[in-house]
């Protein structure tokens, strides 16, 4: 187990169309939003308002989830973020890469925006127009996650931010401002909110492929914890479900999950069947391939320290797989190719991945009520993930307390106990998909990375590699790049 918490740190505590993809930041003019005259066209293009990359390789690669096995896959992609150096490479897993892809989603909301303005009948849009609000929101959300200081209160407002682009593109080479963290946060929470109201179930076929309820909800309470707005976490997570049902709707690991093989694991967990997805998204990306192959990966080492033994006393349910003595895997995330044509040996690989589930939702809550004070809430959030996590969990034996966190993490300070707790729940919840960086970042806690010959890399609080670097090719538009 890491500790996070100490009392005294506690107590101070491009657009993708019919028309093809282009460089967003730096394209060409887009009018694709004159052609959208129709709310099934806007539909349409709004499938395209997702980043379609991901940021685990490299998000899990700068984290204490990893170690140098020696051997392995060697991707700059995985290599540099271990060495917590700028990556070289530009292709998918890349920072360059989800960059791109983000700005994309965005180009892609911001001419449904506007067409659904020069709309003769704006009534007939509301559903796409609360969908691209929310997907500009969350795409712009991520960026400054990554790409800037990670959101400070008390430096917010000087903390340089990411450009956040409300119109389409009508000249070549725009130039954009950076402005603030703040003002990137204060954006983010205007399309959030506006957007939220105007969402519609009803829209979709399948809703978790899109910014339904329950996802923006669970959007909401990712965004109002990292900005310390506790009252607000418990606000959205309480309307996440009808009924604040959080307990029908989680994985169930220990249960039908316990009796499937790694390739029906595979099947079912990124599936929009599966009742804990709430926002899934389909990603190019060579990761399904090689979570388990990368030499910066979990270890036995590692594993023991997240997989290993935890508060409750009893075992995780998660099955551990590995390829020869080094390589370990949990089977979540999985390839499906797509081949070029239908007769073609060459294609690209993709990984559906699940954007929020309804166990973020569940450790969101639990943490800002920690910080509310409201310890009996935290348990009985801590027990529900609990009973759907320990092999053959039995109240009687598993129950957590206040009393089985002191003595087992050594803490006095009920607080740090309980927000340990669900950090270390949500570390083995979460292992190999990449959220692991965003608690890290969010608690400033250093990560160490050893070499195989026991070189150590140290990335401390003020290290300014935390934040990755802007592309280069977006010093085009005017974008400072981050300082070195």
């Amino acid at each position: 187990m890491t500790k996070f918490f100490t009392r005294a740190t506690v107590i101070g505590s491009c657009l993708i169309t019919m028309a093809g993809c282009n460089k967003y930041l730096d394209k060409s003019p887009d009018s694709t939003w004159t052609e959208l005259d129709t709310p099934a066209k806007i539909s349409q293009l709004l499938g395209t308002a997702y980043p379609q990359a991901n940021y685990i390789v490299f998000a899990e690669a700068m984290s204490d989830n990893v170690e140098d096995k020696g051997a392995g896959v060697n991707d700059r992609t995985n290599l540099d973020p271990y060495f917590f150096n700028d990556v070289s490479a530009t292709e998918q897993d890349s920072p360059e890469y989800y960059w791109q892809a983000c700005y994309t989603a965005i180009a892609a909301a911001n001419n449904a925006l506007k067409a659904i303005e020069h709309a003769a009948d704006k009534s007939r849009y509301t559903a796409q127009k609360g969908e691209a609000l929310v997907a500009r929101a969350y795409a712009h959300f991520m960026l400054v996650t990554f790409f800037s200081k990670f959101y400070d209160a008390e430096t917010a407002a000087t903390d340089p931010g990411i450009p956040y682009v409300t119109e389409p593109e009508t000249i070549v080479n725009k130039q954009y401002e950076r402005k603030t963290v703040a003002y990137t946060y204060q954006m983010i929470e205007k399309d959030l909110l506006a957007g939220m109201t105007l969402i519609s179930d009803e829209n979709y076929q399948v809703p978790r492929y899109h910014f339904n309820k329950s996802a923006t909800y669970a959007f909401a309470t990712r965004f109002y914890l990292f900005k310390k707005d506790y009252q607000k976490v418990l606000e959205y997570a309480n309307q996440t479900f009808p009924n604040n049902d959080l307990a029908s709707n989680m994985r169930p690991w220990n249960t039908t999950y316990k009796a499937l093989s790694p390739a029906a694991i595979w099947d079912t967990y990124a599936k929009a069947s599966e009742k804990a997805n709430l926002l899934l998204a389909e990603t190019q990306s060579s990761y399904g391939r090689y979570v388990a192959q990368y030499r910066y990966g979990l270890t036995y080492n590692i594993q023991q320290q997240i997989l290993g033994s935890n508060v409750t006393e009893g075992a995780f349910a998660y099955p551990l797989y590995y390829y020869g003595t080094r390589d370990y895997f949990v089977p979540k995330l999985t390839e499906y190719f797509v081949k070029a044509s239908v007769n073609a040996t060459i294609g690209d690989p993709y990984v559906m991945v699940p954007l929020f589930t309804t166990e973020e939702v569940l450790f969101n809550r639990a943490e800002a009520n920690a910080y509310l004070g409201n310890n009996t809430a935290v348990l009985n959030d801590l027990n529900l993930f609990a009973s759907k996590r320990i092999t053959n969990y039995n109240v009687s034996a598993h129950r957590i307390t206040q009393t089985k966190i002191r003595a087992y993490y050594g803490i006095t300070d009920v607080r740090s106990g309980l927000l340990q707790t669900i950090l270390d729940f949500k570390r083995a919840e979460f292992v190999q998909e990449g959220h692991r960086w965003f608690d890290i970042q969010r608690y400033k806690a250093t990560v160490v990375h050893y070499t195989d010959k026991g070189e150590r890399m140290e990335l401390k609080a003020d290290d300014k590699r935390r934040v990755l670097q802007i592309p280069q090719s977006a010093t085009t538009s005017g974008i400072a790049l981050n300082p070195r």
